[in-house]
């Protein structure tokens, strides 16, 4: 297979309606849709996307291996590392933060698909760049040719990923007023952007970066995007990236209990969250058709505090012989 012709997943995904969750949010039956970037391949979720088009650069250049950070639960290096073995390359991943035993999550597939870690610490920002281009020099050294993924797949040739997700949802939902989507890195709201235009996409900051807005811009104007100021929520981060918010849990209980929508708590969680409040004041009214993009990341729920007090909530809540409610 050439470069050119790479595919990671099965494109179109689906756009599917959510009437339970719309109305439980406040809008009509008929105004919510999801579109379902969490049906992607390895794992799912909306790195998929990036990497194809990441990955594609990386073989037309000859890479025989690819090189990628991300913190210690990253959904990112879980689809490099897929995306690496689909190709018939190695995988090297530099995580920030401790990862933990107990906790396995996108860890687990990880070590399944083969990649090599290595383990960074309490680092971040240019920090973690740099010890991502020590690795590549090092493999360098060993005669590899390394390809360097940008932390969360979030560059021009990654977020264009999005614009061709953007264009799957001018066919599925051409009269779609608002669509809803989580910020991380940056680069799928920027892909968005550029090919729904700024107007139609509302973001919902997660933590991930100091200055989601200022990126999402860069990004979107590398791609070509019209000017205009970007729109991106800032209410839902609570204490921080990958800390779990009371409204954040709250929606990932209402997603999965009117139907069966599973979220996750650092990034999808956050975003419903940031569309309930944009309903309840009025940004988001009912009669207009709202896309929530579900970027995906469930891996990483079991990386998380918070599926082990899931598990112990149910467990306590249970008796031999016995149904109990929620």
């Amino acid at each position: 297979m050439t470069a050119s012709a790479l595919r990671l997943a099965h494109w179109p995904t689906p756009l599917d309606p959510a009437p339970r969750l719309g109305v439980a949010l406040g809008l009509g039956e008929g105004d919510l849709w999801i579109k379902r970037d969490d049906l992607t391949d390895f794992g799912g979720g909306n790195k998929v996307r990036k990497v194809e088009y990441l990955v594609r650069e990386a073989v037309a250049a000859g890479a025989t291996v690819l090189v990628t950070s991300g913190g210690a639960q990253s959904n990112h290096a879980r689809v490099t590392a897929a995306a690496a073995a689909r190709c018939g390359l190695r995988a090297v991943l530099v995580l920030a933060g401790i990862p933990l035993a107990g906790r396995p999550g996108n860890l687990a597939l990880e070590q399944l698909l083969g990649a090599h870690l290595v383990l960074a610490g309490a680092v971040s920002g240019e920090a973690l760049a740099h010890r991502v281009e020590e690795v590549a020099e090092r493999l360098r050294d060993q005669g590899e040719r390394p390809a360097i993924l940008p932390f969360g797949g979030s560059s021009p040739v990654g977020a264009r990923g999005y614009v061709a997700c953007a264009a799957e949802l001018d066919e599925q939902a051409p009269d779609a007023e608002h669509v809803v989507v989580a910020v991380g890195s940056g680069g799928t709201m920027a892909g968005l952007v550029v090919g729904l235009g700024p107007e139609r996409v509302i973001g919902v900051d997660t933590g991930a970066v100091p200055d989601p807005a200022e990126r999402v811009f860069a990004l979107a104007a590398a791609l070509g995007a019209r000017s205009g100021g970007v729109r991106v929520h800032r209410d839902q981060v609570g204490e921080g990236y990958g800390f779990l918010t009371r409204e954040a849990a709250a929606a990932m209980r209402t997603a999965a209990r009117t139907e069966g929508l599973l979220l996750d708590p650092i990034y999808t969680g956050k975003a419903l969250a940031g569309l309930a409040v944009a309903v309840a004041e009025g940004a988001i009214r009912p009669g207009e058709r709202t896309v929530f993009v579900h970027t995906g990341g469930l891996p990483g729920l079991f990386g998380h505090p918070f599926a082990a007090e899931l598990a112990a909530a149910a467990i306590g809540s249970a008796s031999e012989g016995t149904v109990t409610g929620p």
